[in-house]
């Protein structure tokens, strides 16, 4: 017989350059399965340390990569007890929200990179969630998502789909599909490319944050 428990539990987190008066952004970055976060984070040092501040959340299921047992990963979910771990990352990535302190007045920036896309999008969804910029990033829509989970957005919420043009992971009959069904959830969203694969283009953002 399989049973159920709950019990306190901590994780860790990244962050990059200082929260002050004088930024104006604050980034929340969720990685894809493989990285951890203090790893992913470095995409990020190129932003202005003055104007900007990065939180990176950490998957909580660390997996060795190789069998020389140095290299360590991380993923946010599997198929296995699937419910029980969104929940679970949700309230610890709503926990880090509530402690950071983020002011209202700041711009919200949050991605979701390939598996981080999932959490991202039910972060938004369940919390209510209004970013000033959400990009979705060579990763797949939650399917039990619908446009209902998505009605609190308003239109000074910018979102933007990205994939790479070489991303050997999606075929583009799929990314056509995606497109479509995105589309008809978040029907503001715009749709772009970079001349890359599977990779977080720093560059393709930044052009789409004025």
């Amino acid at each position: 017989m399989e049973k159920e428990i709950t019990y306190h539990s901590t994780n860790t987190y990244s962050t990059l350059f200082s929260l002050t008066l004088k930024t104006n952004k604050i980034w929340l970055v969720f990685h894809g399965i493989g990285y951890l976060s203090r790893y992913f984070i470095r995409f990020f040092q190129e932003l202005d340390p003055t104007t900007n501040y990065v939180i990176a959340p950490q998957a909580p299921s660390k997996y060795y990569k190789d069998f020389s047992y140095k290299k360590i990963g991380s993923s946010w979910l599997t198929k296995e007890n699937t419910t029980i771990e969104i929940e679970n990352n949700l309230q610890y990535i709503h926990a880090i929200f509530t402690k950071e302190e983020i002011p209202l007045e700041k711009e919200l920036v949050v991605i979701g990179y390939s598996q981080g896309v999932s959490m991202a999008s039910r972060w938004i969804a369940n919390y209510k969630i209004n970013p000033s910029y959400f990009f979705i990033i060579s990763g797949a829509f939650p399917k039990e998502l619908n446009q209902k989970h998505f009605l609190h957005l308003t239109n000074t919420s910018k979102l933007i789909h990205i994939v790479g043009e070489n991303d050997p992971y999606f075929e583009k009959k799929n990314i056509e599909l995606e497109k479509l069904r995105v589309g008809q959830i978040l029907p503001n969203i715009r749709f772009k490319t970079h001349p890359g694969g599977h990779e977080l283009n720093l560059n393709s953002i930044v052009e789409e944050i004025k």
